[in-house]
């Protein structure tokens, strides 16, 4: 099936049929207007060779962040998210099934990017509550009540190809360090073109969502989605075009 497709049918499903809380959801986020998506775009902005993705909400984005669960497993995951009809290999994964997405991410109980300081504090184990972004690639997954998650393998697969940024954990994501930016009612992360293989023509969406890890049981993923909050097409049809 069609990755894009599956996405549509996944989501719009699941924004049907409501949702079940994750024990850590924060109750105020259904309700929030820094969660509540007026519009997004990305710019592709020639001379300096960048995308420049954005979320423009109804209240202030990014002002909404999890409360800390006080470990890893439980622990609480809010984002914006970009689904895309990018391919995998185009972010630096291998060959692999799933829906590419970029999500900008805000989680107090854990740090997962090793690379960056994104607090400024010369401290590079932090700052999981700074909003930062991951490359991620979803798969439908009914265990959890948003029908997703990010895709996992096993650890002593050899074939696995990740980016050399990815945090070290057992699925497909990266943490490649674009800077995020929050202003008003818009959240933006700046992508330079050679970071998707030059590709500036794709189709994308823009989500609003609630995740949460798991480590101690074996029915559920990892990292599933739990809650969608708001979609900016309606439907996830990925309608928008890259300007």
């Amino acid at each position: 099936m069609n990755k894009t497709i599956l996405a549509v049918l996944i989501l719009s499903g699941c924004l049907s049929k409501g949702f079940s809380q994750g024990e850590n959801e924060d109750q105020s986020f259904r309700t929030s207007k820094n969660l509540l998506i007026k519009s997004t775009t990305v710019k592709n902005y020639k001379d300096l060779e960048l995308l420049v993705f954005s979320i423009t909400v109804e209240g202030t984005a990014g002002a909404s962040v999890p409360k800390v669960a006080g470990q890893l497993d439980g622990a609480p995951v809010l984002g914006y998210v970009f689904p895309t009809n990018l391919k995998s290999v185009d972010v630096g994964f291998g060959e692999v099934e799933g829906i590419v997405a970029l999500a900008l991410t805000s989680h107090p109980d854990f740090d997962d990017t090793p690379l960056w300081d994104e607090n400024y504090d010369r401290n590079f184990g932090n700052d999981g509550v700074i909003w930062h972004p991951h490359w991620v690639v979803l798969e439908s997954n009914d265990a959890v009540p948003g029908g997703l998650s990010v895709k996992q393998f096993d650890k002593e697969n050899d074939n696995v190809t990740l980016p050399p940024t990815n945090p070290g954990m057992p699925m497909y994501m990266d943490s490649p360090g674009f800077q995020v930016v929050t202003k008003g009612n818009q959240i933006r992360v700046i992508v330079p073109q050679f970071r998707v293989s030059g590709k500036t023509e794709f189709k994308f969406d823009a989500v609003t969502a609630y995740m949460q890890v798991n480590t101690s049981r074996e029915d559920l993923p990892l990292l599933g989605v739990y809650a969608v909050y708001s979609v900016a097409s309606g439907d996830l049809s990925l309608p928008y075009s890259v300007k």
